[in-house]
């Protein structure tokens, strides 16, 4: 079979992949991306090898499983708003691939890692911060389609000996995030700030979510990799909750030292958006050792500058 590459990382050409491979190479580790982009653009590391395909194609993803240790998947079709207008097609173009790949890992004995989501699989919060203990009772097919994944792999686990780790996500933000792509609200904001259009946020205050510098989710997936048990799944995130109002202030400042009037437009809310997820990441923290490095105001400087370069 020859040499095996260490990691291959599966939808890894996006904005939270890009980083992850710069922080998988730190390592050491040989990587391989695999993802449906025709390019991968100027974002990953030298040295990294590319595969542009579909791990929907089982033939095509076992033989790149044949080649690896390790495995990251990063993968998924759709975003939030447009599972809720779709939930068919969140549900098939996410649910059977990813099902059909575990008992492949399973087989070659390689380690999981699955990135799953912290802001959707747990619903309207009982309490905050949540803890992985919270229950999950996701009120947006996307959540309910995460969920369903994450059951399976445990499946799996119990059935094929799937060897894997959960990591369930807050929000990234910073460099690199484009805006205007359903997810990622700091950078739309910023950018519509910077057009002179107004800031939409759904409801007087908009939700309160948890943001975590794109850089230090990377490692946390990183430290989840190497030193999460088996089976287990981990928060990921700040533990401190930011409503879109309270970004629009923070970012404010910036925009007006810039010359940028900020404008808020207030819309209906939309019933499949959580009021509120703040994540209790003690579990990562207390197992890994990892913990957050860039603070939020930091974080909103680097991603203001990053995207006045874009014009």
């Amino acid at each position: 079979m020859g040499y095996k590459r260490d990691t291959l990382v599966i939808g890894g050409a996006g904005y939270i992949g890009t980083h992850l491979v710069g922080k998988l190479v730190e390592t050491g580790r040989g990587v391989t991306v695999l993802d449906r982009r025709a390019m991968p653009g100027d974002h990953l590391p030298q040295g990294v090898a590319y595969v542009h395909g579909d791990y929907a194609q089982l033939d095509f993803v076992s033989d790149l499983l044949d080649r690896h240790r390790e495995v990251i998947l990063l993968a998924y079709a759709t975003v939030p708003n447009t599972s809720f207008e779709h939930p068919l097609a969140d549900l098939l173009e996410n649910l059977p691939p990813t099902v059909q790949l575990f008992p492949a890992v399973a087989g070659r004995g390689l380690r999981l890692l699955l990135v799953s989501s912290g802001g959707t699989v747990y619903g309207e919060a009982i309490r905050l911060p949540i803890d992985e203990s919270h229950p999950t009772r996701p009120i947006s097919p996307y959540g309910v389609t995460k969920l369903t994944l994450e059951n399976y792999a445990h499946l799996y686990a119990k059935t094929h000996g799937l060897q894997f780790v959960c990591i369930r996500p807050a929000n990234a933000y910073g460099v690199g995030q484009q805006p205007y792509v359903g997810q990622g609200f700091i950078s739309t904001a910023i950018a519509s700030a910077m057009r002179g259009e107004p800031i939409k946020i759904f409801g007087s205050a908009g939700t309160v979510r948890d943001y975590l510098y794109v850089s230090d989710l990377a490692a946390g997936i990183v430290c989840a990799l190497e030193d999460g048990r088996l089976s287990e799944t981990y928060n990921l995130g700040s533990g401190v909750g930011y409503s879109n109002m309270d970004v629009i202030q923070a970012i404010s400042p910036l925009m007006k030292a810039l010359g940028f009037k900020v404008c808020v437009e207030h819309l209906p809310e939309r019933v499949f958006d959580v009021k509120a997820n703040v994540l209790d990441s003690t579990k990562l923290i207390s197992t890994t050792g990892w913990k957050p490095e860039v603070e939020f105001d930091a974080g909103l400087q680097l991603t203001c500058e990053w995207l006045r370069t874009l014009g």
